[in-house]
């Protein structure tokens, strides 16, 4: 019998675990990633953390697929001997007037299956002795990982597949017998297509004859790191309450496996797809974002006060600082250090809206990751099931 055959173009953590499932199902898989290493993007520039299921809506594919991915990535990084902690995490309040949405996320947590329980302030110091709150939620399951060590375990698993490095799709054609991927080197013939592009996700799929109805708006996080003299303040992760209304979770500190402690990431609009900094630029990016529809109205809800705050933080290092400062009282400006950065791909509606779930749209011989920013990474493997189980022949 022969096998199925599926290209899955991009190379990050979610093209990887989906390449290894339709593989262990008997396809013979391709992955074309247009990069020359793989995790180049969002998966290489995330906080490795693996989080828990507490924030996202009971019943959602968010909720669902990150209690299940909390413990299969954390399984899967143990057999294969990539390092992982599950160190637990505090959400703090650090005024009354935060209390309330600490106790839905208790609510929400409980309804999701995610062990975590209200705190203390007293009892919250004994996790983290430098924390200022009135009030937190202690997450048990919540971990630190090593995102890019986990792909090349995939990697690995992939003896079998045909992985294409420095490989973009150009073109893609689909008819009832498959569909056809031209590299620049080649026409790629396969019985179905995967696009897990991430950042280009929503141009792979207009590429491949469909009109999503998200569009890919990048919002760059930055992170700066505490000086290796400071880091003690830290011992594990601290979170604030998040606005319940953004699906960013607000500046956080995370102890990383080897000791450092990263501080971020803020939320701002990026000038280019990959814009890792104010000077990355892109004309082609910019005009998409400006003349899609759904970027004013986004702006005209979010852009004062909320867009400037993160702006002004981006600009400021002192006002960075002073945001730790809520959390960890005894940070200051000269604690912290500039780190790296990650872009998020963020679907955005025609009406403004930002995709708060995954979306995944399947078509004849297709299926299209349309938004799957964090947890994803966390999910990996349960989103790779879930599009392999769409694959049909």
């Amino acid at each position: 019998m022969t096998r199925p055959t599926t290209v899955v173009i991009g190379g990050g953590i979610l093209g990887l675990a989906t390449a290894r499932e339709l593989s262990l199902r008997g396809h013979a898989v391709t992955v074309l990633e247009k990069e020359d290493r793989w995790a180049a993007h969002q998966t290489g520039h995330n906080s490795n953390v693996v989080h828990a299921g507490l924030y996202y809506a009971p019943g959602s594919e968010k909720a669902r697929m990150s209690v299940a991915g909390n413990r299969s990535i954390v399984a899967y990084a143990r057999e294969r001997g990539v390092p992982v902690s599950v160190c637990g995490k505090l959400v703090v309040a650090t005024s009354e007037s935060e209390l309330p949405a600490l106790r839905v996320l208790a609510s929400r947590a409980e309804a999701n299956g995610v062990p975590a329980r209200m705190i203390s302030p007293d009892e919250a110091r004994s996790y983290e002795p430098h924390v200022s709150c009135v009030a937190a939620l202690h997450v048990e399951s919540t971990g630190i990982i090593d995102f890019p060590a986990i792909c090349a375990a995939l990697v690995a698993d992939l003896s079998d597949a045909d992985l294409r490095l420095s490989t973009p799709a150009l073109g893609i054609r689909s008819n009832a017998s498959g569909v056809e991927v031209a590299t620049g080197r080649e026409v790629l013939r396969a019985d179905n297509l995967v696009n897990c592009a991430g950042l280009h996700s929503d141009r792979i799929a207009r590429m491949a004859g469909l009109t999503p109805r998200a569009r890919i708006v990048p919002f760059r996080g930055e992170y700066y790191e505490l000086r290796p003299s400071r880091a003690s303040l830290v011992q594990g992760l601290i979170y604030p309450v998040p606005d319940a209304t953004l699906p960013f979770l607000g500046v956080h500190l995370t102890r990383m496996l080897d000791g450092s402690v990263h501080a971020g990431p803020n939320a701002v609009l990026a000038l280019r797809r990959e814009g890792y900094t104010w000077r990355d630029f892109s004309a082609q990016d910019v005009l998409e974002t400006a003349t899609f529809p759904g970027t004013w109205k986004l702006a005209r809800k979010y852009a004062y006060p909320i867009g400037l705050d993160e702006v002004l933080r981006s600009l400021s290092k002192r006002r960075f600082a002073a945001s730790l400062a809520k959390l960890v009282p005894e940070i200051v400006e000269d604690d912290i250090v500039r780190s790296g950065s990650g872009v998020r791909a963020q679907a955005l509606l025609p009406d403004g809206s930002m995709v708060q779930d995954f979306l995944i749209e399947a078509a004849p011989r297709q299926v299209h990751v349309l938004n799957a920013p964090s947890p994803a990474a966390t999910c990996a493997l349960e989103i790779g099931k879930h599009i392999a189980d769409q694959v049909t022949v």
